[in-house]
């Protein structure tokens, strides 16, 4: 699905997103993220280990909420599905999160860490993604 303008400036900016993935048990379980996009894919980093990475390679059907950190009213619900789980790309890809959210690289490496570039394809958008409220 190509994602509509304002939805690329929210995934353009430091906007923070929160990811919904399902748990084994059928259950919601939600996370926030540093998010981004490549092209009309959007992106966001996690690593292997973690309950959203397991639940992602079982169940790819995610839900994503984000909205204008300076505009709070303009907003998005994306329904997607992840369609791309990769190593390759991921350290550069959270080091430039990091940058975009922080002013510097990430700085929450663990010995061992594997990172994961997750792409997801937008199925459906809803929210309040126009400029007038």
């Amino acid at each position: 699905m190509k994602l509509p303008d304002k939805v690329k400036d929210m995934l353009d900016g430091p906007n923070f997103a929160h990811v919904a993935t399902v748990n084994e048990d059928g259950s919601p379980q939600n996370t926030m993220v540093w998010i981004d996009r490549d092209g009309d894919l959007i992106t966001f980093n996690t690593a292997e280990g973690r309950v959203k990475t397991d639940n992602m390679r079982r169940e790819p059907r995610v839900s994503i909420s984000m909205y204008d950190d300076d505009k709070p009213y303009i907003n998005a619900a994306i329904m997607g599905r992840v369609v791309k789980m990769t190593h390759e790309g991921a350290d550069d890809h959270i080091n430039a999160l990091g940058v975009k959210y922080t002013g510097g690289p990430y700085k929450g490496w663990k010995p061992g860490m594997v990172r994961v570039k997750v792409y997801v394809e937008a199925d459906s958008i809803g929210g309040y993604v126009r400029d007038k409220h």
